[in-house]
């Protein structure tokens, strides 16, 4: 099973990220919490790391603050060695993509390929823009 972020403006689907397993997020977050908190998980990226990924949302509020967030974690994965990638879809994106793994931002990207970094980025802006709160699915 898969994690899917999203943001809706009524019924209509604005954006969503599918962000691979749930495993493939706390990977992502657990990276976070090595390179950006130094393993204090929380103490520098509240709003991700705290937050429950089974369920919930993240409100314009939190988006906000997960901007902020997602800058830090950034400007740290880019001056951070690549990791071995931790699943099979990853892999396989990563060859077919020609995606070259030069720091460890390069090692988090979506099911389509795109960094996740971004992608979540992309999502949180649009929450703030459009007043909606990013759900977990």
């Amino acid at each position: 099973m898969g994690l899917y972020l999203t943001i809706f403006d009524g019924d209509e689907e604005l954006d969503g990220v599918e962000v691979g397993s749930y495993a493939d997020f706390g990977a992502f977050r657990d990276a976070a919490t090595a390179v950006a908190e130094n393993g204090d998980p929380g103490s520098v990226c509240p709003v991700l790391i705290n937050h429950s990924d089974c369920d919930g949302e993240w409100v314009p509020e939190d988006s906000a603050a997960l901007l902020k967030e997602l800058q830090i974690i950034e400007t740290c994965f880019r001056n951070a060695r690549p990791i071995e990638l931790n699943s099979d879809w990853k892999k396989d994106i990563a060859r077919r993509r020609g995606l070259k793994l030069t720091t460890l931002y390069d090692c988090f990207f979506d099911v389509d390929g795109e960094p996740l970094v971004e992608r979540i980025r992309e999502l949180a802006q649009r929450s703030i823009v459009h007043n909606v709160a990013i759900r977990f699915q």
